[in-house]
């Protein structure tokens, strides 16, 4: 269930890319990479639940070079959902991740 969740997110990240448009004229946004991360991690961290929907929150500057992209994810664990902020910090110039972290939420 988890794989056709993340394969479902990904697959929304990229739709409309290819529909009467090139590339060049629509990109991908700039926080997909980080949103793929974000939900594979997710689901590492948090095994037992399906990931049910997703929220890009937007990007904060911490300095001139690291920034954070941050999100949020509902959860579903049986009966029980529950929500999940998970902040991706990385390095602008490199695009580089740097580390992530996780704040579970109940709602």
């Amino acid at each position: 269930m988890r794989k056709i969740i993340l394969f479902t997110l990904l697959f929304i990240f990229f739709q409309g890319m290819f529909v009467g448009q090139t590339i060049a004229e629509k990109e991908a946004p700039a926080y997909a990479k980080w949103g793929t991360i974000t939900v594979t991690e997710t689901i590492k961290k948090y095994p037992y639940a399906d990931v049910v929907d997703y929220l890009h929150i937007g990007r904060e500057d911490q300095d001139d070079t690291i920034a954070v992209e941050k999100f949020k994810l509902w959860l579903r664990h049986g009966e029980k959902e529950f929500g999940v902020f998970v902040d991706v910090k990385f390095d602008k110039k490199t695009n580089q991740f740097k580390e992530i972290s996780f704040k579970e939420t109940p709602k």
